[in-house]
């Protein structure tokens, strides 16, 4: 249903029951899927791909011009999937030739004044509280938990599971499973609430902390922490999750907290 004071391209595909308040913006190249609601003022701009059964408030602006000076036109999208809500004046900008696409997963809820710049990946079930400024190039995976404010520096890598505490500072990968705060960002934990809610038994609890004792409380280095892991602990799905994420992270994980 689109109201008449809308304006929808031509060539925009959009789903017959997508709700579409008064003063919406949408622009060619742009497809919304079945159930989804635009809210009044929202811009939609070329390269956007929303899922269904969305809701975007007034003021969002999905799948503008990355703010990147290398970009040069270059044809990208921004993605987002189903059953996620993006709040009031949120910003999500489209891709580059970098990786030719943002996306923001099912099931998020992207709270007011968020950004999420161009070429980032933010997984399902991820929450963003007010203001949250995601950089270029950021990975956010699945059940993560950004408070508000937090600053995240681009090429950062979040863990899953993690849980941020707001107006955080973040410049180093925050492996999976972990609550992360304090100035500057540090381990503080294990999200074990989080893990609980989400069916995470108290051995598998457990389990990731003995594996985070190694790795913030032995007085290892990283690389030794992640062997003796390897060697006296039992392979099992969040154990090699982490391994894999220290392994791989290119800026470093975030320190203990001293």
């Amino acid at each position: 249903m689109k109201q008449p004071l809308a304006y929808v391209h031509p060539a925009a595909k959009i789903a017959s029951n997508v709700v579409i308040d008064p003063f919406v913006t949408i622009d060619q190249n742009v497809e919304i899927g079945e159930g989804t609601r635009i809210g009044s003022n929202v811009t939609i701009l070329e390269g956007a791909r929303i899922g269904k059964n969305c809701v975007i408030h007034s003021g969002a602006v999905i799948s503008g011009v990355p703010q990147d000076l290398k970009f040069k036109g270059e044809d990208s999208v921004a993605i987002i999937g189903d059953n996620t809500v993006i709040r009031e004046c949120v910003t999500i900008n489209r891709g580059t030739a970098s990786k030719g696409k943002t996306v923001v997963g099912n099931n998020c809820l992207i709270m007011a004044y968020c950004h999420v710049a161009h070429d980032s990946i933010l997984g399902d079930n991820v929450i963003m509280s007010n203001s949250v400024q995601v950089a270029g190039e950021v990975i956010i995976d699945d059940n993560a938990v950004i408070g508000g404010g937090a600053l995240i520096h681009q090429f950062t890598h979040i863990g899953q599971h993690v849980m941020l505490q707001g107006g955080s500072l973040v410049n180093k990968d925050i492996p999976p499973f972990v609550k992360a705060g304090r100035l500057p960002v540090s381990y503080a934990g294990i999200n074990s609430i989080g893990l609980r809610r989400r069916g995470f038994t108290n051995e598998q609890i457990s389990e990731i902390q003995e594996i985070y004792r190694y790795l913030y409380l032995s007085g290892l280095n990283n690389s030794d922490a992640i062997d003796r892991i390897e060697a006296e602990l039992p392979a099992s799905k969040e154990r090699d999750e982490i391994i894999m994420f220290v392994r791989n992270s290119k800026r470093g994980i975030i320190r203990g907290y001293y």
